[in-house]
């Protein structure tokens, strides 16, 4: 009797620690030849929330490469795209969308409602269209995937894993690259309105141009991105993360490692490169817990959410990018520049930030938009700084006859500027 209850105990325990999931899933490859630059738990089955979604775009982008499917073409709506929940564009039941408009919708906005409008397009039913995307992943060789839906919706039996959704990425950019560029749009138009979208990496994090972010309650927040810098270009995956800038700035690093070792040697050091990225995350979260940094802020309660558009704080009916917080005390920024250009701004707050990013706590930056009597201008901006930093800073740029000026850094509620 009682080796039978220490066998009960011996195996509970063993099934109690093999089921429990690793706290997040991340890695990164070198897009020229796929070669694996760091590994965390990337093997890890979990939901994929709207990362779902590149699949459905991937199989969209194969649609009109062979000639299938036009940008032009107009799909029609059915009761049940439009009743899908948010994030959503809100096309109405019986209206029609261009495949165009849909895709953007999809890259942009994380619709869910257009993802099944696509679905519904090349399957009777999204339940059939989600065999179809599961049967072409395992011809891309994501052999742990199995996809329920089009959008990413909560389904117990839709996972994934950071591995899959790597080789998911890999093929979107090589197959794919006249529509791949799509993916670096922070906003579009539709019917009059401006569609914004909420990939922060692509206002924070230089040479990066996409892919597409995710979220549930039971997911955590996810992310599939790319950068390129100096000719190099790395896809990074992270998946499980309680706090969106965690998530963040998991990939950041990752990145920002990962280019910089690649620009510096013919021959990576794979064991140096993860224990710099290990080290410097372990550092990172801490900052984070010191801060108790919550969620993003919830502008209503919506569980079923598949990308991050219910918990960005509402300003004015619109919705506002929420901003990473640097330290404890990064409460401050350095205006380095105004101009006339969108992408000048953006890219002179990047080029600032890098150059002082050697002596300083310089992560990010901002752009804000002022519509000023002589027309639109853009401030270029380093936020999230220490006030102590971002005082020295700016007597550092004004010894080299750079302007600049410290101010409090409102970046949470500040509207970023669009192209």
């Amino acid at each position: 009797m009682i080796k039978k209850i220490f066998l009960s105990l011996l195996l509970l325990f063993f099934f109690g620690v093999t089921n429990v999931q690793a706290a997040t899933s991340s890695i990164m490859l070198n897009s020229d030849d796929g070669q694996v630059l760091y590994e965390q738990n990337a093997d890890e089955l979990r939901y994929p929330a709207s990362l779902t979604k590149l699949m459905t775009l991937y199989i969209t982008f194969h649609a009109l490469e062979s000639g299938r499917l036009k940008l032009t073409d107009k799909l029609k709506v059915s009761k049940t795209a439009a009743g899908r929940s948010p994030s959503k564009l809100g096309v109405r039941a019986g209206s029609t969308i261009t495949v165009k408009d849909a895709v953007m919708a999809v890259i942009v906005k994380s619709a869910n409602d257009c993802a099944t409008v696509l679905a519904e397009h090349f399957a009777k039913t999204e339940a059939e269209f989600a065999v179809m995307m599961t049967d072409t992943a395992r011809k891309l060789g994501m052999k742990n995937t199995t996809f329920k839906n089009a959008s990413g919706l909560p389904n117990s039996a839709q996972k994934s894993t950071a591995r899959d959704m790597a080789t998911l990425a890999m093929a979107v950019y090589h197959h794919f690259p006249q529509y791949y560029k799509w993916f670096s749009a922070q906003s579009f138009k539709y019917q009059g309105r401006t569609i914004t979208g909420h990939n922060h990496l692509l206002q924070t994090f230089a040479g990066a141009d996409g892919m597409k972010t995710g979220y549930t309650a039971a997911s955590g927040y996810n992310i599939v991105t790319s950068a390129h810098r100096h000719n190099k270009r790395v896809i990074a995956v992270t998946m499980g993360h309680k706090y969106w800038n965690e998530r963040d700035k998991k990939a950041a690093l990752m990145m920002d490692k990962g280019l910089h070792a690649l620009k510096n040697a013919d021959k990576i050091d794979i064991a140096a490169l993860s224990t710099a990225i290990n080290g410097t995350a372990n550092s990172k979260m801490a900052n984070l817990k010191t801060a108790k940094n919550p969620p993003l802020p919830t502008a209503r309660k919506t569980t079923n959410s598949t990308s991050e558009t219910s918990k960005i704080a509402t300003v004015g009916g619109h919705s506002e990018t929420p901003r990473i917080t640097v330290t404890a005390n990064g409460h401050y920024a350095v205006q380095v520049g105004s101009f006339s250009d969108y992408k000048r701004a953006k890219n002179y707050a990047a080029s600032v930030k890098n150059n002082l990013a050697k002596k300083f706590a310089v992560h990010n930056i901002a752009v804000e938009k002022v519509e000023a009597a002589n027309g639109t201008m853009y401030r270029s901006k380093v936020v999230g700084l220490a006030k102590s930093d971002a005082t020295k800073i700016c007597a550092n740029m004004k010894r080299q006859k750079k302007s600049c000026f410290v101010t409090v850094d409102n970046s949470n509620s500040m509207k970023l500027a669009q192209k």
